[in-house]
């Protein structure tokens, strides 16, 4: 399944960009003036939606009251760093369990990709935390980077692994015939969340090729 991460100018340029779209993240860190009411206009709508609100343009108690009024406005899924502070995160687990709303524990490095046995801990940190899904996300700087995280799907629980940068792209497309339960894309050319990330169009269609194959 391939999640569209979008990233929106204003809650308007992001209830159009999920027109026709069935699955997509919504980052709400780059959304201009965003509050509570556009997060309603926007988690209103038909397609399952993952709320995420990226910690540095905003402070956590904003972060907090922008997740917390996605997940009552519907979202299927909500993400939460896993080096927030416990307080914050258990918060947030909290009422997304009382939604029956799943709850991506993520982590991020994008600098390098940690070694197996760290990757393992980490993995392990993000259950830990009240995951439903743990997403490492971790900046891959040579094949066995790309290697390393797909070995992360060989266990029963719900990983999403991706490798950041042009030696990541791997991760991005074979992850998901692995065993992750998504991946992620740009809405097309341009309008990538991320480096390596790919268009939704291209990466369908390089998918499919190798499904068939």
């Amino acid at each position: 399944m391939i999640c569209v991460s979008i990233a929106g100018k204003n809650p308007q340029e992001c209830i159009k960009a999920l027109e026709g779209v069935e699955f997509a993240e919504i980052r709400m860190e780059t959304i201009s003036g965003i509050d509570e009411a556009g997060v309603r206009q926007i988690f209103s709508s038909k397609a399952k939606l993952i709320a995420t609100c990226r910690p540095g343009k905003m402070d956590e108690a904003e972060r907090k009251m922008l997740l917390l009024a996605a997940i009552a406005s519907g979202a299927a899924y909500v993400d939460v760093e896993v080096d927030a502070a416990d307080p914050y995160k258990q918060d947030m687990v909290a009422a997304a369990k009382k939604k029956g709303c799943q709850v991506i524990v993520s982590f991020h490095d994008y600098e390098r990709t940690p070694p197996r046995e760290e990757l393992v801990q980490i993995v392990n940190w993000c259950f830990e935390s009240g995951a439903d899904v743990a997403k490492i996300a971790c900046k891959a700087n040579s094949k066995r980077d790309a290697a390393r995280l797909l070995g992360l799907l060989d266990g029963e629980r719900k990983v999403v692994a991706v490798g950041i940068g042009p030696e990541g792209r791997i991760t991005r497309l074979v992850a998901p015939l692995l065993g992750s339960p998504f991946t992620y894309a740009s809405e097309g050319k341009g309008k990538e969340t991320a480096e390596g990330q790919m268009a939704k169009g291209e990466m369908e269609k390089i998918i499919r090729e190798m499904s068939d194959a």
